[in-house]
């Protein structure tokens, strides 16, 4: 996903992939949208989003695997850990030729699978 950040610079086919199946959930859309103001602590996001914590984190697992949003633990005053996530610069200018460009790149199938499709297969 770094290189995909990079405006000269072209996603892999897995990579794109996963970035627009990430995006394509509008719970996603919404906690991008809301970390794009700054960090904020998973209880508090799924406060503002309107979901249950445990729905937060499967979504942001998927941002993360993505490149999308980063993670990171800070001690409370009281020694808790606690998770933060903000949103990690992107920029993708889709077209018609990124598109072909990364499809090029796609070796087999099995890459555009997710992990739990993967999981699922014998």
């Amino acid at each position: 996903m770094s290189e995909a950040t990079d405006a000269h610079a072209t996603p892999t086919g897995a990579d794109l992939a996963r970035i627009l199946a990430a995006l394509s959930n509008p719970h996603r859309l919404r906690i991008v949208a809301t970390l794009a103001r700054g960090s904020v602590h998973v209880s508090q996001l799924a406060r503002e989003v309107g979901l249950s914590r445990p729905l937060v984190h499967m979504h942001l697992q998927r941002l993360e695997a993505a490149g999308l949003v980063t993670g990171r633990l800070e001690l409370s005053d009281d020694g808790k850990a606690m998770k933060f996530f903000e949103v990690t610069p992107f920029a993708i200018h889709l077209t018609p030729e990124l598109v072909v460009r990364a499809a090029r790149t796609l070796d087999s199938e099995s890459e555009l699978e997710t992990p739990s499709e993967k999981e699922e297969k014998p």
